[in-house]
């Protein structure tokens, strides 16, 4: 039984090296096309993948610490990789906030925003398929925080379906602010995130959810 269990986080930790590598370069890839075409839902994007990989660093060693000790406690390493995540995400917010209000002042429209359709379709079935795998290794180990992982994986997906839909709206109708609302929702999933990971550097148990105060 050890050894299966060994296995399965053997393909978690695989799962989480992709997760890296894939949102690094998802992350140059949207900040390059979004600073380009002016699209701060895109480049905004683009930023959040940049912290998915800070993020993927401490889970990629919580899978290292667990596999040795699964009784063990979090790391100096993991809490510090979780503080840094969420305040990242916090800055991110704050950031596209600022864009937005820029956005609005200046009247600024985005020259295209098909690259960013093209490149959230992209992310919605890499993440949905990531998901499911991190969730079936999650359920097999009986894993709460693979598990949360996953959950984690699942909010990407929201962000890649805002990001899909402001992008088609815009090019599609011209709708001056769809690209506004669609850093919008960025913005609350950021929040989100940036809660998460500062609750559980805390030690409050959450699963990509927000969390009641104690």
């Amino acid at each position: 039984m050890e050894q299966i269990e060994q296995k399965f986080y053997q393909r978690a930790y695989l799962l989480i090296l992709f997760t890296i590598f894939y949102n690094f370069l998802e992350g140059i890839i949207s900040v390059l096309l979004g600073y380009r075409d002016e699209t701060l839902a895109l480049f905004g994007f683009g930023v959040d993948s940049f912290i998915e990989v800070m993020s993927g660093f401490g889970i990629a060693y919580m899978i290292i610490r667990i596999r040795k000790n699964p009784s063990s406690s979090k790391s100096s390493f993991e809490i510090s990789a979780l503080k840094i995540t969420g305040t990242a995400f916090y800055v991110l917010a704050m950031g596209l906030l600022a864009g937005i209000i820029v956005s609005l002042v200046n009247h600024r429209a985005p020259e295209t925003t098909i690259w960013g359709a093209v490149i959230a379709v992209i992310s919605i079935f890499v993440m949905l398929w990531l998901w499911y795998r991190k969730n079936k290794i999650g359920k097999l180990l009986n894993s709460e925080p693979i598990i949360a992982d996953a959950n984690c994986t699942r909010v990407c997906i929201y962000m890649s379906v805002v990001l899909l839909a402001s992008s088609l709206i815009y090019e599609l109708t011209g709708f001056a602010y769809a690209d506004v609302i669609g850093a919008a929702g960025l913005i609350y999933f950021s929040i989100s995130e940036g809660k998460e990971a500062i609750e559980k550097a805390k030690g409050k148990e959450c699963s990509c959810t927000p969390c009641d105060s104690k």
